[in-house]
C-alpha cells in the first residue's frame, strides 16, 4: 500500500507539470566548462602536437639513411628486335683470333650476348659533422615548440578571462532584473496607494502611469539581456539551450588588497622571444648551408646476367661492396643560402620591434588594470553609502507620498535616483572583478 502511495504521489506531480531543478553552476564551473569546450584552446593542443612533429622531421636528418634500389634490363637487338638474345658480328680477322684464343676448332663469326641483365644495391650514409647545419635547425623547430607550448597558456588566459566575464555579465543581468522588478513593484505600490487614498490629482496619475509604462520598458530590456547572456555562456560551456541553470557564485561585498607585483614577463613576452631566437637559429642554419658536410658512407651492389630471366638467380652474381668518408662541398648556389639567411635575420628583427612595443603596451595595461582596481575599490565604500542614502530619501519621499504631502515626480526623481546607484554599484563590483581578471591575465 505504502508503494501505491509513492507511484501515486510520483504520477500526481508529473501530471501536475512539476518544473525540473535547475542546474547550480559556480563561477569555477562555469570557467572549466567553457575551457573544455574552448576550440581556441583545442586548436592550440593540436599546434603543439605539429611542432613537436616538426621536431621529430628535424631530429630524423642527425640518422643515418638508407636507400636501396633494383633495376632491371632486358637488351633489344634493333635489327631482329623479337629474335630473343642477341647476336655480335666479328670481322674475319677477329673471329679468327677470338678462335684461337678460346682454342676453337673454327673461326668464331659471331657472339651471343646475354639480354637479360639486373642490377641491385644498397647504400648507407650517416652524417658526422655539419658544420651547424642540422643542430641549429633542430633549435630553430624546439624554439617552435616552447612557442605552441606558450601560446596553449596564453590562449588559456584569454578563454578564461572571457568565461569569467561572460559569468559576471550574467549574473549582473539578473541582478539588474532583480533591481528592476522591486522598481517597478514599487511604481504600482505608489500607483494603488494614491488611488486609495480618494480623489487623486490627474497630474499624480498621468505622472506615475508614465513612470510605470517606462519602468516596465526597463524590466522588459533586462529581460532580453539577461536571456541573451545565458543563452551565450550556455553555448560557450557546451549546455543545453533549453537546460535550467542556476549561476551560484554572488557577487562579493568586500574586495581585499590586490597586492600586484610590477609586470616583469608575460606569456606574449615568451612567445615573442622564442620567435626571435627561432628566426636567428633558421638563419644560422641557412647561411651554413653554404658549409661542407662530413658523412660516413657504405654500399653493397649485385649483379647479374643471363640468357633468360629465370636464369638471373640460378648464376652466381657480381657483388661488389666498400665503405669510407664523404666530404660534400657545395660549390655555388647562386647565393641562395645567403638569401634565405637575409629573409630569417629581417624576420627576427621585426619581431624584435614587436617586442618592444608590446612591452611597452602591456606594462601600461597592467598597470592600468592595477590602477583601476584600486581607484574603484577605494571608491566603493562611498558609492555604497549613496546608494543606502538614496535608499533612505526614497523611503522618506513614499511615505511622504502616500500621505499626500509631495507629488508623483518628487516621488519618480527618487526612485531614479536610487535605481540609477544601484546599477551603478553593480556596474562597479564587475568592473573590479574583471580588473582583477586582466591582472592576472596580463601578469606572470
Amino acid at each position: 500500500m505504502r508503494k501505491f502511495t509513492h507511484v501515486l504521489f510520483a504520477v500526481l506531480l508529473a501530471m501536475t507539470g512539476t518544473p525540473v531543478l535547475a542546474t547550480e553552476l559556480s563561477l569555477d564551473d562555469v570557467v572549466a566548462k567553457i575551457l573544455a569546450e574552448s576550440q581556441d584552446v583545442k586548436k592550440a593542443d593540436a599546434n603543439i602536437k605539429k611542432a613537436q612533429a616538426s621536431l621529430d622531421a628535424a631530429n630524423a636528418n642527425r640518422w643515418f639513411t638508407l636507400e636501396g634500389s633494383a633495376t632491371y634490363m632486358n637488351l633489344v637487338d634493333v635489327a631482329h628486335p623479337f629474335s630473343g638474345s642477341m647476336n655480335m658480328q666479328l670481322p674475319p680477322q677477329l673471329g679468327g683470333l677470338v678462335g684461337q684464343l678460346m682454342q676453337a676448332e673454327g673461326p668464331v663469326t659471331q657472339i651471343e650476348m646475354p639480354d637479360n641483365i639486373l642490377m641491385a644495391g644498397l647504400t648507407l650514409t650517416q652524417p658526422i659533422y655539419t658544420f651547424g647545419k642540422i643542430g641549429n635547425a633542430v633549435e630553430s623547430v624546439r624554439s617552435a615548440v616552447k612557442m605552441s607550448e606558450t601560446n596553449r597558456e596564453l590562449v588559456r588566459r584569454e578563454v578564461k578571462y572571457s568565461a569569467v566575464d561572460l559569468y559576471w555579465t550574467a549574473k549582473m543581468t539578473d541582478e539588474i532584473v532583480k533591481i528592476s522588478e522591486q522598481d517597478l513593484k514599487s511604481a504600482r505600490d505608489a500607483r494603488r496607494n494614491l488611488a486609495s487614498a480618494g480623489r487623486a490629482s490627474r497630474g499624480n496619475l498621468v505622472k506615475i502611469e508614465s513612470d510605470i509604462a517606462t519602468k516596465e520598458i526597463q524590466l522588459s530590456n533586462a529581460q532580453f539581456n539577461r536571456d541573451t547572456a545565458y543563452r551565450m555562456l550556455k553555448i560557450l560551456a557546451g549546455i543545453d539551450a533549453d537546460a535550467e541553470i542556476n549561476l551560484t557564485t554572488e557577487f562579493p561585498k568586500d574586495f581585499a588588497n590586490l597586492n600586484a607585483k610590477p609586470l616583469t614577463n608575460t606569456p606574449e613576452w615568451d612567445i615573442l622571444n622564442q620567435q626571435i631566437r627561432m628566426y636567428e637559429k633558421s638563419a644560422r642554419s641557412k647561411r651554413d648551408g653554404a658549409l661542407p658536410t662530413l658523412a660516413a658512407t657504405a654500399s653493397y651492389s649485385y649483379t647479374s646476367i643471363g640468357n633468360a630471366s629465370s636464369e638471373l638467380f640460378d648464376k652466381k652474381g657480381n657483388q661488389s661492396a666498400y665503405w669510407g668518408l664523404a666530404l660534400q662541398v657545395p660549390i655555388f648556389s647562386g647565393g641562395l643560402n645567403r638569401a634565405n639567411a637575409t629573409v630569417d635575420a629581417m624576420n627576427a628583427e621585426a619581431v624584435r620591434q614587436d617586442l618592444d612595443k608590446s612591452k611597452k603596451i602591456t606594462t601600461e595595461k597592467y598597470n592600468t588594470a592595477v590602477l583601476q582596481y584600486d581607484h574603484l575599490r577605494s571608491n566603493l565604500t562611498t558609492l555604497q553609502n549613496a546608494r543606502d542614502l538614496a535608499a533612505r530619501a526614497y523611503d522618506f519621499s513614499r511615505q511622504r507620498f502616500i500621505a499626500g504631502q509631495t507629488s508623483a515626480i518628487e516621488l519618480a526623481e527618487a526612485s531614479s535616483g536610487l535605481y540609477q546607484l544601484d546599477i551603478a554599484l553593480l556596474n562597479s563590483k564587475y568592473q573590479i572583478l574583471m580588473a582583477a581578471e586582466s591582472v592576472k591575465k596580463l601578469g606572470e
